[in-house]
C-alpha cells in the first residue's frame, strides 16, 4: 500500500501526480477501497463463523472442522496464551481427553527445550513454547485442536487426572457389557426349555403334533440365535481388547523401554517423516 505523503516531501511523484486540468496543482490521493473491501469481506467471514459455531459449547471437534481463515476471522492472535502457561494447558487438557478415550496417546514433558510430546504407535505431536505443533499421525491430528482451544483465554481447562492416563496392558479386561451377555443367555436358556416343553407336551398332553413341532422348532432357533450372539460378542471383545494391549505395549507401557524417535525429539531434533517414508519404500521395492 503507497503511503501518501505531501508534495514538499517527494516533489518528483507530486508533479507525476498533478492534475494538468488543475490549475492548483494539488495532489489527488486514490481512496483505501482496498482496505474497506477487506475490512467488509472479513466482517462477512466472521458473520458466517459465529453462525455456524457454537462458540458457548465450542470443542475440539469444532476446531477440528473450523478452516485456517475461520479461525482467524474470529479469534484475536493478540490474546493468545503462549509459553510456559500454553503447554500446562495443554498438558492438562490432553491427560483428560486421554482418560476419556477421546485420544490414544502418551504424554512426556521435555524441559529443555520446554515441549510437550504426545505419541502413540501411529505417530507423534511436539508442542512447542509459542502454539506451534509438529508431528506425523493420528496424533498430530488429535493434538492440534488441543493447541488451538487452550490457547484461547475463555477456554477453561478441566483439572487433570492424577496418575498415568492410560491403563497397564494386563489391566485391560477382555471386554465390557457382561451383564447384557448375562441377560441374553437367561433369555436364551428359556427360549431352549420352553422348546423341550412343547416337544414334551405331545405325548403329556395331547398337543397337535404339528403345532408343536412347529413352536418348539421356532423356539429353538431363537434360543440358537442367542446364544451365538453372545458367543460372538465375547469373541469381538476378546480381540479388541488384544488389540488394546498390543497398542499399549507398542508405545512402552508393559516396559521401560521408549520410541526410539522420543532420543532424537529430546535432543531437539525430530524426525523426518520423509526420511522414515524414503526408507520403508526403498526396502519395498529392493524385495
Amino acid at each position: 500500500m503507497v503511503d501518501p505523503r505531501s508534495s514538499a516531501d517527494e516533489p518528483d511523484d507530486a508533479a507525476d501526480a498533478t492534475d494538468p486540468a488543475d490549475g492548483e496543482g494539488d495532489v489527488r490521493e486514490s481512496p483505501p477501497g482496498g482496505a474497506t473491501d477487506d475490512d467488509s469481506s472479513l466482517d462477512e467471514l466472521r458473520a458466517q463463523v459465529e453462525e455456524k459455531y457454537d462458540f458457548d459449547d465450542f470443542g475440539p471437534e469444532d476446531m477440528a472442522r473450523m478452516s485456517a481463515e475461520e479461525w482467524e476471522a474470529v479469534f484475536d492472535p493478540e490474546t493468545w496464551i503462549t509459553g510456559p502457561e500454553l503447554l500446562d494447558r495443554v498438558e492438562a487438557d490432553l491427560k483428560n481427553r486421554i482418560a476419556d478415550r477421546d485420544v490414544f496417546a502418551r504424554l512426556e514433558r521435555f524441559s529443555e527445550p520446554d515441549r510437550v510430546v504426545a505419541y502413540s504407535d501411529e505417530g507423534y505431536a511436539v508442542v512447542s513454547l509459542d502454539g506451534s505443533v509438529e508431528g506425523t499421525g493420528t496424533v498430530l491430528r488429535d493434538v492440534k485442536p488441543t493447541v488451538a482451544l487452550c490457547s484461547m483465554d475463555d477456554y477453561e481447562v478441566p483439572d487433570p487426572p492424577e496418575g498415568e492416563t492410560l491403563p497397564r496392558p494386563l489391566d485391560v479386561p477382555e471386554g465390557s457389557g457382561e451383564l447384557g451377555n448375562r441377560m441374553l443367555q437367561i433369555v436364551g436358556g428359556v427360549q431352549l426349555l420352553m422348546a423341550l416343553f412343547m416337544f414334551a407336551s405331545v405325548p403329556l398332553f395331547g398337543v397337535d403334533v404339528l403345532l408343536a413341532v412347529t413352536v418348539g422348532f421356532g423356539l429353538l432357533v431363537i434360543g440358537g440365535l442367542l446364544f451365538l450372539i453372545v458367543a460372538n460378542a465375547r469373541l469381538s471383545d476378546r480381540f479388541r481388547a488384544e488389540e488394546y494391549r498390543n497398542r499399549l505395549r507398542a508405545i512402552g507401557l508393559d516396559s521401560d523401554e521408549r520410541p526410539a524417535f522420543l532420543d532424537e525429539i529430546e535432543r531437539g531434533r525430530l524426525p523426518d517423516p520423509g526420511e522414515e517414508r524414503s526408507d520403508t519404500d526403498s526396502g519395498e521395492n529392493a524385495a
